[in-house]
């Protein structure tokens, strides 16, 4: 399995606070059966801006050490990269970088407040022959409030990616009945952890398995776990499923509010 979106490289954003945290984190992917860990650091304008090169030496410091460990598990580099007018520039200059230098592009949206920009910077994207991997729609408030968004990027030839966590709820119940709605709606092509720290998600990953093996197959489960990263990390297309287009039943939307109240 490929674990697609992850902050486990030290000292460089939220995400794990020393080389030995590193380890820990990809000895507990290991155990959860990842043999392959995108390293996706948050790329944010003015607030984390940590450069390709310096991604890198990062890197090859990991690398050293898990040498001396015997860790065998394959680290790519990426970023998660936050929405931005600039994202072009940020890529051709080095700062920010695609999925494993293929031409896949991790992009993470505002949480509560649909960009403005949003149409403007996919189509940039896409006449540049980028694709654009949309980190964890699940999480945001506007696609809760209205899904159909996601089927139109689709539409426009934009990719998702959902973290495992969501099925469990642990973004909260929204985010975990909006998951549920996307898999089963073809909208969902890659998992990922957003690992931050150990002791929290691989631990959980041989039970989200079971869930999600119940939920949509093995078939359906191989193809985002294993099958569409492998493609995207060697820069080959990917034959999608058909989205299929939904609307919340009444009964789904008086859940998604309550949930809101959950204490």
């Amino acid at each position: 399995m490929i674990d697609f979106h992850s902050h486990i490289l030290p000292n460089i954003d939220d995400g794990a606070r020393s080389i030995e945290e590193t380890y820990n984190m990809i000895k507990e992917a290991e155990k959860a059966g990842f043999d392959t860990i995108l390293l996706t650091p948050h790329y944010i304008e003015n607030y984390y801006e940590t450069s390709i090169e310096e991604t890198e030496i990062w890197l090859d410091v990991v690398l050293q050490n898990l040498q001396q460990k015997y860790v065998q598990t394959d680290l790519l580099l990426a970023s998660e990269i936050f929405i931005s007018d600039n994202i072009m520039n940020l890529l051709i200059d080095g700062k920010a970088s695609t999925i494993n230098n293929t031409s896949y592009v991790l992009l993470e949206l505002p949480l509560d407040v649909e960009p403005e920009n949003l149409y403007n910077i996919i189509s940039e994207m896409k006449q540049n022959k980028l694709v654009p991997v949309i980190s964890h729609p699940e999480r945001y408030l506007y696609v809760q409030k209205e899904p159909d968004l996601v089927y139109d990027l689709i539409e426009k030839g934009v990719l998702m990616q959902m973290n495992y966590g969501s099925i469990i709820g642990q973004y909260g119940k929204k985010a975990e009945l909006l998951a549920e709605k996307l898999l089963e709606n073809n909208m969902i092509h890659f998992l990922g952890t957003n690992a931050h720290r150990e002791h929290t998600i691989y631990e959980r990953i041989p039970n989200i398995l079971e869930i999600l093996k119940e939920k949509i197959g093995e078939t359906r489960l191989e193809e985002l776990t294993t099958i569409n990263p492998n493609l995207a990390i060697h820069n080959k297309r990917i034959d999608i499923r058909k989205p299929i287009r939904f609307e919340l039943t009444k009964q789904e939307k008086v859940k998604m509010f309550f949930s809101g109240f959950r204490k």
